[in-house]
């Protein structure tokens, strides 16, 4: 086991925590914000990046293909919402309903991948860059896409339709007490998150030159561990809006860089599943133990005062 090789490869680890902590930030907009469980990110994390990759192979400019891949998840996030509002169906089946698979495929001409020559197209992001000292570093451009999409969420969230979603989250009954309605701030919030997870998805795709009908799979695990850490090591530092949406991204991050040490620690790459899921497991764990240590030590206190 090499330390330079492991030092080598923490600035691919750190730029694809960056871009899958904008997906993290999706997961968190529904999980936390909407208190929803969606499942249709599985499906929107290759969908953007099949949009963005296939205009871009049929001479779109990168950054409109951008945009359209952003629209293609809010259209995924809209019907999520519909299944949901309009059918009764639980979030979480809706997003199972949703099945993006065979859409993907078609997207992408009924290939399971599709590569973009990175030489020939103007790439917003590549893996080619990551050690560059340079503006074109993939490390620079995700923080600076981070800062304006975390600026933007917490405008927006200020605003008076923002601030129906949140309500509409912490106390559904209330807020149509209120005169919000409750299924129109669904649908927009599954939008949203949808949109951020294509964003993610069409620059994860430029990133590594590809996309894959199968990249998305097992994405609601990475975002839910990215959520879950930025919940224990920030929680109680990070009480701003803004933060707390950094918090998610800095997760991802530190998930990226955990995956990575245990990749150079000799772990078999087929087991990255397995330790995705046992990762959440123990941050999902971490606080229900600090209060379980918590209220043993004040037990404790209380019997030697006795």
């Amino acid at each position: 086991m090499d330390p330079s090789a492991l030092l080598n490869a923490m600035p691919g680890a750190v730029s694809q925590g960056l871009i899958w902590g904008m997906m993290a930030i999706g997961v968190y907009i529904t999980y936390k914000v909407l208190d929803l469980a969606d499942l249709t990110v599985d499906g929107t994390m290759a969908t953007g990046g099949a949009v963005c990759v296939m205009l871009m192979l049929n001479g779109v400019n990168v950054w409109i293909a951008l945009l359209c891949a952003v629209i293609a998840g809010m259209l995924a996030g809209l019907i999520t919402g519909i299944f949901h509002t309009a059918l009764g169906i639980p979030a979480i089946l809706a997003g199972i309903q949703l099945s993006l698979y065979s859409l993907n495929l078609a997207i992408m001409q009924f290939k399971a991948n599709q590569g973009i020559n990175v030489t020939k197209y103007d790439l917003l992001v590549s893996q080619r860059q990551v050690r560059a000292l340079s503006v074109s570093n993939p490390i620079l451009i995700s923080m600076i896409f981070l800062v304006v999409l975390i600026a933007l969420l917490y405008w927006f969230f200020g605003t008076e339709l923002g601030s129906s979603l949140r309500a509409t989250g912490a106390n559904a009954a209330m807020s149509r007490a209120q005169g919000i309605n409750t299924n129109v701030a669904k649908i927009l919030g599954l939008m949203i998150s949808n949109g951020i997870v294509a964003l993610s998805s069409a620059l994860l795709a430029q990133y590594q030159g590809f996309v894959d009908v199968n990249m998305g799979r097992g994405a609601i695990v990475i975002g839910l561990a990215a959520v879950i850490i930025s919940d224990v090591l920030f929680g109680k530092k990070f009480i701003n809006f803004a933060l707390k949406l950094a918090g998610v991204a800095i997760g991802a991050v530190i998930y990226y860089i955990v995956i990575q040490i245990v990749l150079w620690l000799g772990l078999n790459t087929n087991l990255l599943k397995l330790l995705s899921a046992m990762l959440v497991a123990v941050f999902l764990g971490i606080p229900y133990w600090k209060a379980h240590m918590s209220s043993w030590k004040k037990e404790k206190g209380g019997q030697s005062d006795a």
